[in-house]
């Protein structure tokens, strides 16, 4: 008995050792998902941002298939996605946008910078909308089918590979 009891430490060092290298080779997935996929799109209503650019409501995101991003000027991973999101416009994508915890001046000085693909730009000054869609950062897209509905989420910034699984999610989503 004696001798079973010498090598238990070194048998518990053994199986937390294995439990922490396991965590450390293959961690868990930590990407928070909206559960809203799926369902519609939450009442909104969001006063224009810019003059010239309407603002967004959760009614005239129906009728055809949209992309609705969610940025900040800030953002440095926006600056990263908007020559992909200047693609999908030129490629006839319509785009909104939820403007979150930002000024007039600095997105008319970002998309004055980088590009303005928006049809739409709604101001979301205290993050209420973003957190309704589940979005738990910028840059997060939306894929809003005709019907209003939340037909996919896309987590971080739009890179070059995304554009053409984005512009699929679009076909489905008709």
């Amino acid at each position: 008995m004696r001798r079973v009891l010498i090598w238990a430490p070194l048998v518990l060092f053994a199986l937390v050792f294995g439990l922490v290298a396991s965590g450390l080779i293959k961690p868990g997935d930590r990407t928070v998902h909206s559960a809203m996929v799926g369902k519609p799109v939450p009442s909104l209503v969001l006063p224009a941002l810019l003059p010239g650019k309407p603002g967004v409501a959760a009614a005239e995101l129906k009728g055809k298939p949209r992309l609705l991003n969610v940025f900040a000027s800030w953002c440095i991973p926006c600056i990263a996605e908007a020559p992909q999101l200047m693609k999908l416009k030129q490629a006839g994508v319509e785009i909104d946008a939820i403007a979150v915890r930002d000024t007039p001046e600095a997105v008319q000085a970002f998309l004055a910078r980088h590009g303005d693909p928006y049809t739409r730009i709604g101001d979301d000054k205290a993050s209420r909308a973003q957190l309704a869609l589940g979005s738990s950062g910028v840059p997060e897209t939306f894929v809003i089918d005709a019907a209003g509905r939340i037909a996919y989420q896309h987590i971080g910034d739009i890179r070059e590979d995304d554009v053409a699984m984005l512009l699929g999610e679009l076909e489905k989503a008709k």
